[in-house]
């Protein structure tokens, strides 16, 4: 147990440096789409986060797979999918919701302006006009969360699948990591980015820097390492991941 523990908290030690390039990266996207409609954000939300948990299955389904000696494709299809869909959402979903209500920043700065339009004209004249302003309004006033499986389920099930697939013919734990926590990061960001409707204020953005980087530093590391270790029997310390400078592996 203790040996398990160690291996946990040294790959933990070793992919906070990168997980912080990642949140950086995170906001440097946010600036770039800061004048994108929701609507824009969250397509992209559709392309990066079905991304991620293609490379999260690679990685998990690897890690299993190269460290446990009884391997059948069952087994190894549910620690993928378990490991990928759930950490992924918990990464780009869950937690960037708890931030972006913790932040406020779904909360509009003239939010009083929709009430406004309740009492400025008669019902009967402007019903449907107001209907539809309702209708493009309605989540101003508090952030909803997108659960990619469900929401997007013809598109994240059948990318878990993939990297699963992969993993059992080429498995590998070195790029797929590094790439998918960019990507995780990124996923997370127009996650911010759909629910965000007020100014972002150089404050905000430090708080919403602290979100990205929890957001993907340990769910990630939770899917790739943690989840997966638990179902070996005999981990190595270092679980087959070597970190140098000249190169991002994990």
């Amino acid at each position: 147990m203790q040996r398990r523990l160690n291996a946990i908290l040294v790959e933990l030690k070793a992919h906070a440096p990168f997980t912080l390039f990642g949140a950086v990266t995170g906001i440097l996207v946010m600036l770039v789409f800061t004048k994108a409609s929701p609507h824009v954000s969250e397509r992209l939300f559709q392309v990066f986060h079905p991304a991620h948990v293609v490379l999260s299955a690679i990685v998990t389904a690897s890690l299993f797979k190269l460290h446990e000696k009884k391997q059948s494709f069952l087994r190894v299809l549910v620690v993928g999918y378990i490991g990928a869909i759930g950490v992924a959402t918990l990464s780009d979903s869950i937690l960037p919701f708890l931030g972006e209500d913790f932040l406020g920043v779904a909360v509009p700065a003239h939010a009083s302006l929709h009430e406004h339009g309740d009492a400025s004209e008669p019902s009967a004249v402007h019903e449907g006009d107001h209907n539809q302003e309702h209708e493009g309004h309605k989540h101003m006033g508090r952030p909803h969360i997108h659960i990619g499986f469900i929401k997007d389920w013809y598109l994240v099930n059948p990318a878990a699948i993939l990297g699963i697939l992969i993993a059992w013919f080429w498995p590998s734990t070195k790029f797929p990591h590094a790439g998918h926590i960019l990507i995780s990061t990124w996923a997370s960001s127009f996650h911010v980015l759909m629910n965000t409707h007020r100014e972002l204020t150089p404050m905000l953005f430090v708080g919403v820097f602290v979100v990205l980087f929890l957001a993907v530093w340990l769910p990630c590391c939770m899917s790739d390492i943690v989840f997966p270790m638990l179902f070996v029997r005999s981990p190595h310390l270092h679980v087959g991941h070597h970190h140098h400078p000249t190169e991002v592996r994990s």
